[in-house]
Formats: structure tokens, C-alpha cells, sequence
């Protein structure tokens, strides 16, 4: 995560979680659940405000979560009800038993590092672990109001993939936004799998 990224996420914490820690993520939570054993160990990497932490905890999963900005990891500790690190992507080390990460948002690591973060999410992962992720899609890379974005689409993710011949692509689709206002913007979904 660039540097002011992070400052955004310290300087718009309470913005941005007014924005999406009640946003219905319902569809896509459970089409990920659906895909997990009952005694599944959850990583919420990128947890933002806690929303899927909170919702993977009740549905009765191990749940551990993490996110790059402190303030972000303080409120999501209070609303998951769980302890929440101050972690970055590229800290991310082997996780004996992790089974999944859902969800994991790594848009904010630019293009050229990504295959490495994939790398790294592989190695965490049990086989036959799931990832989901999400990408605003197109092919856009740089900074937007104030964040650094790296958008996807299913060609440039499947160039990613090349690098890490462990995870194949199970499932992909395109929703929209589900924050209000903000249906025009579309977003590349992916359920990963390590074989």
C-alpha cells in the first residue's frame, strides 16, 4: 500500500467506514462461505471496517484479520469482536492451516508487485485454500482521489496468474458498486483456489 494511501485511509477513516461497514455484501460473502468447510480458518486481509470480519465470525469461522491502516485496525478490533494486526500485504508470511482469505483487497498495490503479493497469499494457503479478491475493473493504475488504485481486468489478471502456477481462477465476474451512488462503477470479483 503506497504512503498516501495509508495517509487517506488515517485522515478519511471515519468516511470511509460510515460508507461500507453497512453496505450489504451478502451475495458475495456467502457465494465465498459456500466454498469453505465448516471448520475453515478465515484471513480478512485488508479488512477495512471489519464488515466480513464480523459476518465470517458469526457464521461461526476462525476469523483473523489484519489491515494497513491503524485507525482502520482499531475500529475493525471493536466491531469484529477480534483482534485485528497491523499488517501490509508484503509482510505477509506462511500461515500453517490458513484455509482462506476473502476478502482480500490488494487494489491498492501497484501492478509490477502483484505477482509477488499472489506469491505470498499461495504460500499462506492450505491446498485446495480459496482467495476471493476484487479489482475496480479496467486498466487504469495510478492515483484516484487520493488513493493509489490498480484496476483489473480478466486479461491483465490472468498475466498475474502465469507467475504462480499453484492458484487457478475458479470463478470470475463483474458487479457493480454496491455503495449508494456509486452503481456505474464496476468491479472484477475472483475466487481463487491453490491445487
Amino acid at each position: 500500500m503506497r504512503d498516501g494511501t495509508i495517509r487517506y485511509y488515517e485522515e478519511n477513516a471515519e468516511t470511509f467506514i460510515a460508507g461500507t461497514v453497512s453496505v450489504d455484501f451478502k451475495e458475495i460473502q456467502e457465494k465465498f462461505l459456500s466454498r469453505l468447510s465448516s471448520d475453515a480458518r478465515i484471513l480478512d486481509f485488508g479488512c477495512g471496517s471489519g464488515r466480513d470480519a464480523k459476518c465470517f465470525k458469526e457464521a461461526g469461522y476462525r476469523v483473523e484479520a489484519s489491515d494497513g491502516s491503524e485507525t482502520l485496525c482499531k475500529f475493525a478490533s471493536g466491531y469484529a469482536g477480534i483482534p485485528v494486526k497491523h499488517m501490509f500485504f508484503r509482510s505477509l508470511t506462511r500461515r500453517t492451516g490458513t484455509t482462506a482469505s476473502g476478502p482480500a483487497r490488494p487494489f491498492f498495490i501497484c501492478f509490477d508487485e502483484l505477482g509477488e503479493v499472489l506469491q505470498k497469499m499461495a504460500r499462506a494457503l492450505k491446498r485446495e485454500g480459496v482467495i476471493y479478491t476484487s479489482f475496480k475493473y479496467g486498466t487504469f493504475e495510478g492515483e484516484r482521489n487520493g488513493r493509489y488504485f490498480t484496476d483489473m481486468t480478466e486479461e491483465r489478471f490472468e498475466t498475474l496468474m502465469a507467475g504462480t502456477p499453484e492458484l487457478k481462477t475458479e470463478e470470475q465476474w463483474i458487479t457493480s458498486d454496491v455503495r449508494p451512488g456509486r452503481g456505474k462503477e464496476q468491479w472484477l470479483n475472483l475466487i481463487i483456489r491453490k491445487i
